[in-house]
């Protein structure tokens, strides 16, 4: 609910400075904004997973494709979106937006007005990244937290350099990601035998 029906629904019978609910608007509304940064090369069930479960705690969640310099990419940033989008569609979502960056998720979340980092965690051995990432973030912004999901049972083993190497020999993947990104990753596998 954007500030003025938000306003006129709570506040229409009542003086309140306009200064100070504006704050308390914003404040409440950061609250409930979250961003989900992935490198995935390409989405997976998993990633799927921890955004869906997170879309349905969160008013809003910005699922983000952050550019890793240091990664190899299979699939384009565009390829990626598509991906993400068909995961979108699936669990009919309509309050994550998708968008990619470049640089800090710990400024994009604070330029964006979100409180929270989500981070999917598959196993102990994600742990201390995840807690170091958390460090540096905080010294970003101290108003946003790390949140750790952790990732369902089924989708513990499942990573997107498994899912990529599988395509490139030719196997299934179907049991990792979404049949129409199957089809996407066969595509892009056969174009890079």
């Amino acid at each position: 609910m954007d500030y003025p029906s938000w306003k006129k629904q709570y506040f229409s019978q009542v003086e309140v400075d306009e200064k100070i609910l504006e704050q308390a608007y914003r404040k409440m509304s950061a609250q409930a904004i979250a961003v989900y940064a992935i490198s995935a090369d390409p989405p997976t069930w998993g990633h799927a997973d921890i955004m869906m479960r997170a879309a349905k705690k969160f008013k809003k969640v910005y699922w983000i494709i952050a550019k890793n310099s240091k990664k190899k990419s299979l699939f384009s940033e565009d390829d990626k979106l598509e991906m993400m989008q068909i995961y979108l569609e699936h669990y009919k979502l309509d309050n994550v937006k998708l968008e990619v960056i470049e640089g800090s998720t710990a400024r994009f979340a604070k330029d964006v007005g979100a409180s929270f980092l989500i981070r999917g965690l598959r196993s102990s051995s994600d742990y201390q990244l995840e807690f170091e990432l958390s460090v540096g973030n905080r010294g970003i912004s101290k108003n946003i937290e790390t949140i750790c999901m952790f990732t369902k049972p089924h989708y513990a083993t499942i990573s997107s350099t498994i899912v990529r190497e599988l395509a490139l020999l030719g196997e299934k993947v179907s049991q990792y990601v979404h049949p129409r990104i199957e089809q996407l990753i066969a595509n892009k596998a056969e174009k890079n035998l």
